[in-house]
């Protein structure tokens, strides 16, 4: 249950109670008072009776010692009190005051005269008054009241077991509303603070948070997601601090092996006069290599670190599918006639996309040359790019086209296959971080060791995805996933 709702039920509980106990003790003495009323009645009736013959002696309405009244006396008892009036009013006896202070005192006549020969009942006691003739003349009034002592012990007992039925009630809603409270908030509040202070101090909390489907509940939640979402940006800030660190590391590692190399062959230039004209061309070309080289990193670093950055978003243009692929597909016979690599290459591509050509071109070269780099010589590169409409070419290797048939589902892909040796298992998916050397992948001379990396970047933001697979005695594939603007419209 919500707070709000729960709040204002114990509070209607709270303030309903009384009124729940008033009704109970009304209901319990209007029964008691029903099954009472008729036995009590006629016992008061049959105390009457039993005193009517004494006081109707005319003797006794005439003003005399209180003495001539100790036989009525004797009839009473603490219950009882019996009054006799004279029919002027005046008050001659009174059972309950022997002292005589208010004797001879004089009763409005209209409230003697009232109620006569009727037994009134009253919450306390019975009452009953008579006239006394003598002959045909009126002498005097009788006035009895009887304590309901019996009805009163019987209030007070209902009383009692009633107001200690509405104390115990208050107790048991006090004190299981103090536990509901505990548990519903202060508990998880306590709780959840300690989890806080942890976290704020970089601790992992102990203890696990109560899940409820209140207010507290989706604080605890909100709380939750909140610790989960500063630990996984904390997580990745420490990740891109580490591959930042490395980048450079491995920057600075890479970079030293051709500013040696220029070092050497440019001391050997100015420093040897014995140098043949050949073997100072010779010199000079490795420089030129080696530069060539470096200008390379530093602009696959560059580019690397543009793809890297959330605020710089490629620009797309709207592309003819068969067109582009066909351009993108194109100009790798020359590289691969000079390594004396075979290269097959077809395109079956339909539709329109939206991409970034240059990124697209960037992408291809590079898993081209790495294709090229590690295939020997006499051996196949394949490349194609096939639409879902498509069947997947022959030559893809047998192990890889079940998988590669449901990867491939609702895009157009690029394939480059080669044969060659086998990346491990274990490093197919290393092969996509910068600067990782894994054997048969990168690291060669000549490689920046971002190529993968960038490749991957620039696919990701074209809304695709990329993925290698590699067996021993077939070789390596990569293939690339891309969406054309009609099969998103569709979606």
């Amino acid at each position: 249950m919500r707070l709000k709702p729960w709040l204002m039920t114990s509070y209607l509980i709270v303030m309903i109670l009384p009124i729940i106990a008033l009704y109970f003790f009304y209901i319990s003495l209007s029964q008691f008072d029903e099954k009472r009323d008729f036995v009590e009645y006629m016992e008061m009736k049959e105390k009457i009776d039993q005193l009517e013959p004494l006081l109707m002696n005319p003797s006794l309405y005439k003003a005399q010692p209180i003495e001539n009244y100790k036989q009525l006396q004797e009839l009473t008892d603490s219950s009882m009190n019996i009054k006799l009036y004279r029919k002027d009013g005046l008050k001659l006896y009174s059972t309950l005051d022997q002292t005589g202070v208010e004797m001879y005192t004089l009763k409005q006549r209209d409230s003697l005269y009232q109620d006569l020969n009727t037994l009134k009942k009253e919450h306390r006691t019975y009452t009953y008054k008579q006239t006394v003739f003598s002959g045909d003349d009126l002498i005097g009034i009788y006035e009895v009241t009887i304590a309901r002592n019996d009805w009163l012990k019987g209030v007070n007992h209902r009383t009692l077991i009633l107001a200690s039925f509405l104390f115990l009630s208050f107790v048991v809603i006090y004190f299981g509303l103090i536990n509901l409270l505990n548990r519903k908030l202060t508990r998880p509040l306590l709780l959840l603070r300690e989890e806080m202070n942890a976290f704020a101090i970089g601790k992992k909390g102990h203890k696990e948070l109560p899940h409820s489907n209140d207010e507290m509940g989706d604080l605890i939640s909100h709380f939750e997601k909140m610790r989960e979402q500063i630990e996984t940006t904390n997580k990745e800030v420490e990740r891109q601090q580490q591959e930042k660190e490395y980048i450079v590391a491995a920057l600075s590692h890479d970079l030293k092996t051709p500013l040696t190399a220029i070092h050497a062959y440019f001391e050997a230039l100015n420093g040897r006069q014995d140098l043949t004209e050949q073997e100072k061309e010779e010199y000079r070309a490795v420089i030129f290599e080696k530069l060539n080289y470096m200008k390379e990193m530093i602009n696959d670093l560059t580019l690397f670190t543009t793809l890297k950055s959330a605020k710089n978003k490629l620009e797309f243009v709207e592309v003819d599918g068969a067109e582009f692929f066909e351009m993108l597909l194109g100009g790798y016979e020359g590289p691969c006639r000079k390594r004396e690599i075979n290269l097959i290459s077809e395109q079956a591509v339909t539709g329109n996309f939206l991409l970034n050509v240059k990124q697209m071109v960037r992408v291809v070269d590079n898993l081209m040359m790495n294709a090229i780099r590690y295939t020997e010589k006499g051996k196949n590169i394949w490349l194609a790019a096939v639409s879902q409409t498509s069947p997947l070419p022959e030559w893809v290797f047998a192990p890889f086209v079940e998988e590669l048939e449901a990867w491939r589902e609702n895009g157009t892909i690029l394939l480059i296959q080669n044969e060659g040796k086998a990346i491990p298992e274990d490093d197919l998916e290393k092969v996509f971080e910068p600067f990782v050397q894994v054997e048969a992948a990168r690291g060669q001379g000549g490689t920046s060791g971002l190529g993968l990396s960038i490749a991957k970047m620039a696919i990701e933001q074209h809304c695709g995805k990329i993925k290698i697979w590699s067996q021993t005695g077939y070789g390596t594939l990569v293939a690339c996933w891309l969406q054309g603007i009609d099969s998103s419209s569709q979606e």
